[in-house]
C-alpha cells in the first residue's frame, strides 16, 4: 500500500498519480477521516495532560488529608472520555486503512502516459515469426489432432475453462516447469521452493489481491483461498521479518497452478489454454535494496525472455502505460509470445517492479548496516513463465504439414523425443 503520509502531507501527489492511471479516489473522504483522527487525538492528549496535573493535585490532597472525592470522581469520567476517544481514532484508522488498501501504487515517472493497451509502447522484439506454407492452425485444433488435450472431459469433471492433458501432452506440461525451473535455478541463480497452494487473507493482502480482487478468487473453508498466483506466497515468505545487513537480494523462484474467477476476454482467448480458471506458471520473484530495484527488474525480464530464446519463440517486449498497469506495480513490462495460428502477439509473462508497496502491506524490512533503523524493502516479481501459453506457443510455432509438432532443441531431453505424433485417444 502507499505510505499513509503521502495522503495525511502531500495528498494532491496521489491524486495526479491516480489521474496518471486513469483511477479517480475521494481524496476528500480521506483528507476528512484525517481532520476527525487529529482531532480525536488532539481532544484525548488534553485530556489525559489534565488528567496527569489533576492527578498530581490529587495526591497533594491526599498526602494532607484533604477530601479528593470530587476530584477523583471528575477524572474516572475524563478516563472514560479518553476511552471513547481512543477508540474513535481508532475506528477511524481503521476505516483510513480499508481506503487505503484499495488505492493503487504510484507509477514511476519512466512509465509512459496512457489508458490502456492501445498506449502501451514495444521497446523490443526478437526473433522472425515463421513463414509457413500452410495456413496454421491455432493450438486447441493442432492438439485436438494429436489427442493431447481433452477440454470436454475437463468441463465434465469440473466445469468449462479447465483443461486436461493428456500423454505426451501432459509430458510437455510437466517437462516445460521442469526446463523453466532448472534454467532459472541453474543459470540465473534463483532459488527453488515448493510451496502451498492454499492461502490466506493476510497473505492475500500482503501481496495486494485483497481487498480489491475478492471476485477474482476461489475462496474456501476455513478463510483460505485457492492462491491466484505463486507471487503472492513468495511474498509472505518473509512477512513480519527483517534482513540482515548484506542479507539482499534475494531471488526465489517456484512452480503453482493458479486458480482464478475471471471471466477472461471473448473471441479468440475463450478458446484452447489462453484463459482458463486454472493454469500452470513458474513465478520469479525478488526482495532487494530500493536502488538496486529498477535494474533488478531489467534481470528479472532478461530472465524470462531467455526461456523464450532458448525454446526459440519469437516475442516482443512491451513497457506498459500507467493506465494498463496491475494494482501492486509502479512500472510493469509485459513480454508477448507470438501465435501463428491466432495470428498475433499473447502476453506469457509480465514483470513488475514493485517498490515498496508491497513490503509496505507485509512489513517486510531490512537493515543497510548491523543496529542500523529496519527500512523497507522493494520486492519484483514476473511470471517465467506461464507454462500452458507456452504449451500452446509451441503447438503454434512448431506445427508441420502433417499435424505433427516438432519439439524445441532446449525441452527434448525432458520430452523423450523430438517430434510429437499421435497419441493414443481415450
Amino acid at each position: 500500500m502507499l505510505d499513509p503520509k503521502l495522503i495525511r502531507n502531500t495528498p494532491e501527489v496521489v491524486v495526479e498519480a491516480m489521474t496518471r492511471r486513469n483511477k479517480t479516489i475521494d481524496i476528500d473522504a480521506l483528507s476528512s477521516l484525517e481532520e476527525r483522527r487529529r482531532a480525536s487525538l488532539n481532544k484525548a492528549d488534553s485530556l489525559k495532560a489534565e488528567r496527569n496535573a489533576v492527578s498530581q493535585a490529587i495526591s497533594v490532597m491526599k498526602r494532607n488529608k484533604e477530601d479528593a472525592t470530587e476530584q477523583i470522581e471528575a477524572m474516572r469520567r475524563v478516563g472514560d472520555d479518553i476511552k471513547l476517544l481512543d477508540e474513535e481514532a481508532k475506528a477511524i484508522d481503521e476505516e483510513f486503512l480499508a481506503i487505503l488498501l484499495t488505492i493503487p501504487n504510484i507509477p514511476d515517472q519512466s512509465v509512459p502516459e496512457g489508458a490502456d493497451s492501445e498506449d502501451n509502447i514495444v521497446v523490443r522484439t526478437w526473433g522472425e515469426p515463421r513463414k509457413f506454407e500452410f495456413e496454421p492452425k491455432g493450438h486447441w485444433d493442432v492438439a485436438a489432432g494429436l489427442n493431447l488435450l481433452d477440454f470436454e472431459r475437463a468441463t465434465k469433471i469440473t466445469q468449462s475453462r479447465f483443461s486436461l492433458f493428456t500423454g505426451i501432452g501432459a509430458r510437455m506440461e510437466r517437462g516445460i516447469m521442469n526446463f523453466m525451473l532448472n534454467l532459472h535455478t541453474e543459470k540465473h541463480g534463483y532459488r527453488e521452493f515448493w510451496l502451498p497452494f492454499l492461502v490466506s487473507a493476510d497473505s492475500l493482502q500482503a501481496s495486494g489481491q485483497l481487498p480489491k480482487f475478492e471476485e477474482d478468487l476461489f475462496r474456501l473453508r476455513e478463510g483460505l483461498y485457492l492462491s491466484p498466483t505463486s507471487e503472492c506466497q513468495l511474498t509472505n515468505l518473509h512477512r513480519d521479518e527483517i534482513f540482515d545487513a548484506g542479507a539482499l537480494p534475494r531471488c526465489y523462484t517456484a512452480y503453482s497452478p493458479c486458480f482464478r474467477a475471471e471471466a477472461g476476454a471473448a473471441g479468440q482467448e475463450s478458446r484452447g489454454l489462453i484463459r482458463q480458471h486454472q493454469f500452470d506458471k513458474v513465478e520469479m520473484y525478488k526482495f532487494v535494496e530500493p536502488e538496486t530495484a529498477m535494474d533488478e527488474l531489467e534481470k528479472l525480464t532478461d530472465n524470462a525472455e531467455d526461456v523464450l530464446r532458448l525454446l526459440g519463440l519469437p516475442y516482443r517486449v512491451v513497457l506498459l502505460c500507467a493506465g494498463d498497469m496491475g494494482f501492486s506495480a509502479l512500472k510493469t513490462y509485459d513480454i508477448e509470445v507470438w501465435m501463428p495460428g491466432m495470428g498475433k502477439y499473447v502476453e506469457i509473462s509480465s514483470c513488475s517492479n514493485c517498490g515498496d508497496f508491497q513490503a509496505r502491506r507485509g512489513q517486510i524490512r531490512y537493515r543497510r548496516e548491523a543496529g542500523a533503523k529496519p527500512e523497507l524493502v522493494n520486492t519484483l516479481n514476473g511470471s517465467g513463465l506461464a507454462i500452458g501459453r507456452t504449451w500452446a506457443a509451441i503447438m503454434e510455432n512448431y506445427q508441420q504439414a502433417d499435424g505433427t509438432v516438432v519439439v524445441p532443441e532446449a525441452l527434448r531431453q525432458f520430452m523423450g523425443t523430438d517430434v510429437i505424433t499421435m497419441g493414443d485417444k481415450l
